[in-house]
């Protein structure tokens, strides 16, 4: 258990077996200094498990970084601290970020939800408008244009002369754009 005189370093070798790559001295600097970086971790972050994590973190960026310790007294403490305060921050930064990129995702899914909703309403003027169009005028153009078929294929399942599905199709869009316009 952590206790208050734990955390100012008697006088002993921890920082310099630290920089000479001691291991041993690693696992004393943990012993020691992790319930310290813990609780920094926990009050900064209010979650024990990400606290876990950065305590991890904290000792494991000390390892690799530990020739920047410069041996004095209370350095290790005072050098953790500084360690976990800036992984504290990375967490609560990466927390923000994941955050907004939920809110823009959410906000993408409702600009989807506006577009679909415009296809719709665009899809039922244009079925409506098709349908004012009259016969066999409204069912050329839903069969050539809305259904992509081509001017042969609608002359033979309309079984009407190819000229005349031709002629159906060029004045209706004239109509149907005239229609549109004024919708």
């Amino acid at each position: 258990m952590w206790a208050p005189d734990d955390v100012v370093q008697q006088p002993d070798d921890v920082a310099e077996r630290l920089v000479a790559g001691d291991r041993d001295a690693l696992a004393e600097a943990y012993r020691r200094w992790a319930p310290l970086v813990h609780t920094i971790a926990v009050r900064g972050l209010q979650d024990a498990h990400e606290a876990e994590d950065v305590t991890q973190q904290v000792f494991v960026a000390a390892w690799n970084g530990r020739q920047t310790l410069r041996p004095g007294p209370d350095a290790v403490p005072r050098w953790l601290v500084g360690i976990a305060r800036h992984k504290v921050a990375d967490v609560r930064t990466a927390r923000w970020r994941a955050q907004r990129n939920l809110q823009a995702v959410g906000s993408v899914t409702r600009l989807e939800d506006v577009r679909h909703d415009e296809e719709v309403t665009s899809r039922v003027v244009v079925a409506h408008e098709l349908e004012q169009l009259g016969e066999p005028r409204g069912t050329v153009l839903r069969l050539a244009v809305v259904e992509g078929r081509t001017a042969a294929e609608v002359a033979d399942e309309l079984d009407l002369p190819l000229g005349t599905v031709k002629s159906h199709v060029r004045r209706g869009l004239v109509q149907l754009r005239s229609r549109l316009k004024e919708v």
